[in-house]
């Protein structure tokens, strides 16, 4: 073979595997930014251990990809096939299979949602948590009452219930922790886990924001009178311990000798009657200057407020005719 032929013959190869080269690199970079054949949300789930042919058949099963290999190809070619990261990825629909490794590379898992309502007991708080789609909840723990902060949490599919509470219950201390420092000095307990106690109360007794601080007000004049706090949501708590009562309370109900029937018992309940939020807890820290020592419904969702007995007889016949005149 002369030089020239030879020349001739290398280059030829040469330009066929760069045809090559180009030709499937144009291949793969088509199937990788393709749309998907989803047309709703989807998740790919990826879990711990999963193979990279396990992963191909979840991605086709959600119409990520029309076939396995089409999955596997581009994984190799984009040399993910060892850093397929656990977790759990949301698939928009239409998504291309090349954003969707993209968030695994840079393992931007999804996160889903829970809401503990303002509140929220711990049982209430328990039945959210196993509720939530995709939370583990094989290790649950009833949080003690009053330990959580009422807010919204998000979590990875598979996390575990622990990990999350353990979150709620930290936040909580540091959120408390900040307001406490700022506290009223004339308060009649000396403790933030008082404070949380009445904290759960005023949360219980009224859901107007702007009344708060003058409900807190009410018990906090009370206990420094002395007085008994007479307050149904800690009776009915006596009664079922943080779930609903189903019913309207009763005279009998008032009568029952539980440790948290502050008709019958002085001073605060012995725990938390809910996890509060943080408007109740600093109402209980500093509460209203108002004189008031009674709070009676008012018939717009709200509470008329009284410093004497007299006054508080007449708001309570008040709210009695409203009640009769609604029937």
């Amino acid at each position: 073979m002369t030089l020239n032929r030879f020349f001739v013959v290398s280059f030829s190869a040469f330009a066929f595997v760069l045809i090559a080269f180009g030709v499937g690199h144009g291949l793969m970079r088509y199937i990788s930014i393709a749309p998907s054949q989803n047309t709703s949300t989807e998740f790919l789930f990826i879990e711990s251990g999963d193979s990279v042919a396990v992963a191909a058949q979840k991605a086709t099963s959600i119409g990520l990809v029309r076939t396995p290999s089409h999955f596997n190809l581009i994984v190799r070619w984009r040399g993910l096939d060892r850093l397929l990261f656990a977790g759990e990825y949301l698939v928009e629909p239409g998504a291309n299979l090349y954003s969707i490794l993209t968030k695994i590379e840079y393992q931007q898992t999804h996160k889903r949602r829970l809401v503990v309502p303002e509140g929220a007991s711990a049982k209430e708080a328990e039945a959210i948590l196993r509720a939530s789609f995709g939370l583990d909840v094989s290790d649950f723990v009833l949080p003690e009452e009053g330990s959580i902060l009422p807010e919204t949490y998000f979590y990875e599919r598979l996390e575990t219930s622990s990990n999350v509470i353990q979150r709620m219950t930290q936040a909580q201390r540091i959120a408390f922790s900040d307001l406490w420092a700022s506290r009223a000095l004339d308060l009649p307990y000396q403790s933030m886990e008082e404070a949380v106690i009445l904290a759960s109360i005023v949360e219980k007794e009224t859901g107007v924001a702007s009344e708060r601080g003058q409900v807190a007000a009410v018990f906090v004049n009370r206990l420094k009178k002395n007085m008994r706090l007479q307050s149904d949501p800690t009776v009915i708590y006596g009664i079922t311990r943080g779930m609903p009562l189903g019913r309207p309370i009763s005279r009998a109900d008032l009568r029952k000798d539980t440790p948290y029937n502050t008709y019958r018992r002085s001073g605060l309940p012995p725990t938390p009657i809910a996890n509060p939020g943080l408007a109740s807890f600093e109402a209980a820290i500093n509460p209203a200057s108002v004189p008031y020592l009674y709070f009676v419904a008012d018939g717009t969702g709200g509470h008329a407020f009284a410093e004497t007995l007299e006054e508080h007889n007449k708001n309570v016949a008040r709210w009695r005719q409203i009640q009769k005149g609604s029937r």
